[in-house]
């Protein structure tokens, strides 16, 4: 180990970095083995280059500091003076200053509108946290670092764009309570909060809400949140919800016929919660939407009222293969009942249309539901040669 320090020492100052990487692994192989290679290569690399980690924390902790030098200035404002720095920031913004160059500002204004809302203030951990998820990138925290106090740093700042920001979470009740907990220093600055929350039990279509503090009520899902369309909730300068509603949102935003009925906007800037669960664990899990069909309401109807106008001559009933079969009366009573043939050309039979095969499949359904009461397996439509078989269950 020893000769493997020296060596990589006597030639540092003459071999640029990726060689001196390599020589590194090569000595570690020669002395200690390929099974120890990979771990003493790390070791050897990170006791002459430093950690990559903490370079980048040094690196944010300058920023830090920048922050930290404010404090006392933003101590001295009054609230009224404090909460227009939002329209001061976005004056700037809107003259050609980038969020990097407001990043030290805002951050201390948010600092200092949390303390005198919640009475937290954010340690330098916390700040280095917002400015990394700012430049998008991943940030870890023990639990009772202040994940959530942290991320309302980046939140605020990039809503100074006037686009919007989300902040995706697991479940409905982070998004409620952090939404409401935080949503009070956004309100002191200026800003709405909007809420994202599930369908309700009776079955209702997902809710939307935008924090109001005035707004009351007896029920922990509903006190300071004041009911809205979603499209208001997806309008206010940050919004909290789920992985699954807005997701959802957006697959219907998709299928939606009108553009005015769509619900959110262009998307700007989100921070990801407990980003291993929901884009690993809960990815595996598609999210499937499908609008409603009228027009297969309509045929399901129509079927069903000529299954109801079927005679006992019209079909067969074997109980010993569990099936139903329509008689060569039956199927001109069929016909006779929709208005149209279930073949073409009806002397034909094994040539049917995309159109009549649909509706033989709707036929097929109503049928299996009609006589499932005789404990029938399969229901063959038969028209002519041609016969469709649908597997029942045996009741």
């Amino acid at each position: 180990m020893e000769i493997c320090f020296f060596i990589y020492l006597h030639n540092a100052n003459t071999i640029k970095p990726p060689h001196c990487h390599a020589i590194i692994q090569s000595w570690a192989l020669l002395f200690l083995g390929p099974t120890e290679d990979k771990l003493c290569y790390k070791k050897i690399a990170r006791f002459f280059t430093g950690d990559p980690n903490k370079k980048a924390i040094d690196k944010l902790s300058l920023i830090v500091e920048q922050i930290n030098a404010l404090e006392p200035q933003f101590e001295a404002l009054s609230d009224e003076a404090l909460a227009a720095k939002t329209d001061e920031y976005k004056a700037r913004l809107a003259k050609g200053e980038t969020l990097d160059d407001l990043l030290p500002e805002a951050f201390a204004t948010v600092r200092e509108a949390s303390k005198r809302v919640l009475g937290q203030r954010h340690y330098d951990v916390q700040l280095i946290c917002g400015i990394n998820l700012h430049h998008g990138s991943i940030s870890e925290l023990r639990t009772g670092e202040g994940k959530t106090l942290s991320a309302t740093l980046p939140l605020y700042l990039n809503a100074l764009e006037g686009k919007g920001a989300h902040l995706v979470t697991v479940n409905d009740y982070l998004a409620r309570r952090d939404g409401r907990w935080m949503g009070a220093i956004y309100r002191f600055l200026g800003m709405s909060t909007g809420i994202l929350q599930s369908a309700s039990a009776d079955g209702a279509s997902g809710r939307a809400f935008i924090y109001d503090p005035d707004e009351s009520s007896l029920y922990e899902e509903t006190h300071q949140l004041r009911p809205v369309h979603r499209k208001y909730a997806y309008a206010a300068d940050i919004t909290y919800g789920t992985n699954s509603e807005f997701g959802f949102d957006y697959l219907r935003d998709n299928i939606t016929m009108r553009w005015d009925d769509r619900v959110q906007r262009p998307h700007h800037f989100a921070i990801i919660d407990e980003v291993d669960n929901i884009l690993i664990d809960e990815a595996r899990t598609p999210l499937i939407i499908s609008g409603p069909s009228h027009e297969d309401s309509e045929n399901y109807y129509r079927m069903a009222q000529v299954v109801k106008a079927l005679k006992p001559e019209d079909y067969e009933v074997s109980e010993k293969d569990h099936s139903v079969a329509l008689t060569e009366i039956g199927v001109a009573h069929v016909e006779e009942l929709l208005g149209e043939p279930l073949s073409d050309p009806p002397e034909r039979p094994e040539d049917i249309l995309p159109e009549q095969a649909r509706l033989l499949g709707f036929w097929s359904k109503v049928c299996a539901r009609s006589f499932s009461s005789i404990a029938t397996r399969n229901i063959s439509c038969r028209v002519a040669r041609l016969s469709l078989w649908t597997n029942l269950p045996v009741a």
